[in-house]
């Protein structure tokens, strides 16, 4: 793995990055014009993206949270992000401290805050791995993940707000199956992804303009339905990540309209 030093000179504060300008919607530290230009421009055409960002976060909480009290005790979290508050293993470990958590997230930036990440509770373990959802071989072969991870045993995966960075070309439903393939009986999977099927067509225009190395892939509900057709979904099945298990969150619940993410968690056949 690369050190805090390699990772910093990987970092090109020129140009926006998906993990800094996620980081800036959430509210964080760490990010820099570029992000929070490229995070204003698609705000400016998609008003709600702040508030999506919050409700995936609070999704993603909700998920692991179900997961460790239906006994889920390892978690594999790719496209992990900047650490915020109520990371995977902070919500794992509170429900288990033995809990095990392997992080992966290609962003140099995010990989110079792993000593943050890898802060597990005394009875667990955590890893990071400097890899890339679009190689999945890498991520399953990597040591440490074999190092932390019993894949002989249930694993949750969390493809969280990452899949919109997978184009059709790169075949992720094969990303997909590789990964959930390798996991035994008993797994889980996680997923959840923005989408633009709500926005009129001038906004759709300009965020098209705003995504000029195609890097985003938007996608409607039932194409993300469809990519995770080969799974057993838990109730309510795929939905807007601001009402998945949400009947105990306090305060009214925004529009599916205004949030424009799905989320969904599934069973593993």
């Amino acid at each position: 793995m690369d050190t805090a030093d390699d990772a910093r000179a990987r970092i090109d504060t020129s140009v926006a990055h998906p993990a800094r300008r996620y980081n800036y919607w959430l509210g964080g530290k760490d990010h820099f014009a570029a992000d929070r230009a490229s995070g204003d421009a698609i705000a400016a055409a998609m008003p709600g993206v702040k508030l999506m960002a919050v409700e995936n976060r609070a999704f993603m909480g909700r998920a692991v949270r179900w997961l460790a009290d239906q006994g889920i005790r390892q978690f594999l979290d790719i496209g992990t992000g900047i650490p915020a508050p109520n990371n995977t293993h902070e919500i794992a470990q509170a429900v288990d401290p033995s809990s095990r958590v392997v992080y992966v997230d290609n962003d140099p930036i995010v990989l110079t805050h792993a000593r943050a990440l890898l802060t597990s509770g005394p009875g667990g373990r955590n890893a990071y791995i400097d890899g890339d959802l679009r190689d999945p071989a890498s991520i399953l072969g990597n040591a440490d993940l074999a190092g932390t991870l019993d894949l002989s045993r249930p694993v949750a995966l969390l493809l969280v707000a990452v899949l919109h960075f997978i184009r059709e070309d790169e075949h992720p439903q094969e990303i997909i199956d590789k990964l959930t393939g390798a996991l035994a009986p008993g797994s889980f999977l996680v997923a959840s992804h923005a989408t633009w099927e709500y926005l009129p067509a001038e906004a759709i225009a300009a965020l098209t303009a705003n995504n000029a190395d195609g890097r985003f892939q938007a996608r409607t509900g039932a194409r993300f339905a469809e990519l995770l057709s080969g799974f057993e979904l838990v109730p309510p099945g795929v939905a807007s990540v601001a009402y998945w298990h949400a009947d105990d969150v306090p305060g009214p619940r925004p529009s599916a309209e205004e949030v424009a993410c799905f989320g969904a968690v599934a069973r593993v056949r």
